[in-house]
């Protein structure tokens, strides 16, 4: 039959139900789409976490969430990786859990990750003059523990129990998930929106007051902090406006979708939630001038585990 009818449900691993293999499935154009798109978000992000991994001197509070961010769109991509391969190679329930237990793990520790970031530029903003400080590195600690530890619980929950195998009715637009699962995931994400934008007003305000405290001094004082600031200010405005247009149809999708919907519409959501993972590290990484430096050193075949560095605030970044 037709594969949007043979596959109606997302992530559905096919048996028979007297224990024979099932025939081979009609290839999915969208399957497909999402694989490459895993290849390339892993490819990009195994650059990032080697680079930071690899130099000593990334192992500031900034890069280290930068590099949670990378780990867990690196996973997301092995995730959506696995996904396609297991379906189409080794169709089980078992693995079909332990997949889509991985792509909720690393999505939420990337959204997360996100979060973080977004705490850690405007801590560096409203207490620039003690940000370079242990207390800082305790907290980004804190933070990295707090994400990854809230993204592995909703990673196992399908594992643990928590899915619709045995009851379709149960089943949201992403099987094996429930609704109730996909319900609490949306809402959380929601929460992490609504926390972004609410700093990304603060850091606004931040930077109208220096700007005004500028203009007030006629320019005596250098501009510079205030540069670099507005710098920053524009980078999050990207990511933000990003963040939104690559979530949002997902996470609105999944509190208004059922089951019964086409996969189509399922698809067609979850693939913009993807590239979110593809532009993070262009975003975050690529464009910062302490990764390009290393990067045009391996190049060159001259890298130095000893670079030097400026240091420089994560609202460079």
């Amino acid at each position: 039959g037709d594969w949007r009818e043979a596959k109606q449900l997302l992530w559905l691993p096919k048996t028979t139900l007297v224990g024979r293999q099932a025939p081979p499935l009609p290839l999915n154009p969208w399957d497909v789409v999402l694989c490459v798109s895993g290849t390339i978000i892993s490819c990009e992000n195994a650059i990032v976490v080697a680079v930071i991994f690899y130099t000593p001197a990334f192992r500031t509070p900034m890069f280290l969430l930068i590099g949670s961010l990378a780990t867990a769109d690196l996973l997301a991509g092995l995730g959506l990786i696995f996904h396609f391969a297991f379906i189409y190679c080794i169709p089980s329930e078992a693995v079909s859990l332990v997949t889509v237990g991985l792509l909720v793990c690393s999505f939420t520790a990337s959204v997360g990750s996100l979060l973080a970031i977004t705490i850690d530029r405007y801590l560096s903003l409203y207490n620039a003059l003690t940000y370079y400080s242990e207390r800082t590195v305790t907290r980004t600690y804190i933070m990295l523990i707090i994400t990854w530890g809230i993204s592995i619980c909703f990673g196992l929950l399908p594992v643990m129990g928590w899915n619709c195998l045995k009851d379709n009715s149960s089943c949201s637009i992403v099987k094996p998930l429930t609704k109730n699962n996909l319900i609490i995931l949306s809402i959380s994400f929601f929460m992490v929106f609504a926390m972004m934008l609410q700093l990304y007003v603060q850091i606004c305000k931040i930077v109208c007051r220096h700007a005004q405290q500028i203009a007030l001094q006629r320019h005596f004082l250098a501009t510079s902090h205030y540069v670099t600031t507005r710098k920053g200010i524009s980078t999050l405005a990207v990511i933000l406006g990003t963040f939104a247009s690559c979530w949002l149809p997902f996470a609105i999708y999944c509190l208004l979708g059922d089951y019964t919907y086409p996969a189509l519409y399922t698809y067609m959501t979850v693939l913009p939630a993807t590239y979110n993972s593809m532009i993070n590290p262009v975003i975050y990484a690529f464009r910062n001038q302490e990764i390009q430096k290393v990067l045009w050193s391996i190049c060159c075949g001259c890298i130095s585990s000893a670079m030097p560095f400026q240091s420089r605030s994560p609202s460079d970044v």
